[in-house]
């Protein structure tokens, strides 16, 4: 084991560990199939709303020309049943 390893100090309390989602963000278990669309067009969405593309199908790591047209992009996907 290196002592770069060793080295590594944990927090004290639960508060100083980094956080993944931004603070106004959360997680949240997707319950029905209303839901599953409803995040699914929200990611897809999201690219254009904050002006990387001017549609949906431009942004390259996205599943929506998988679930438009049946394409297979640069990321593979896992298929959500809509």
């Amino acid at each position: 084991m290196s002592t770069a390893q060793l080295g590594f100090g944990f927090p004290k309390f639960v508060g100083e560990l980094p956080s993944f989602w931004q603070a106004r963000f959360y997680d949240f278990n997707v319950y029905s199939h209303k839901k599953k669309k409803e995040k699914l067009k929200y990611m897809h969405a999201n690219p254009v709303i904050r002006g990387l593309v001017k549609h949906q199908k431009d942004w390259p790591w996205s599943s929506f020309l998988f679930y438009a047209k049946d394409e297979l992009g640069l990321v593979e996907i896992d298929a959500v049943d809509l």
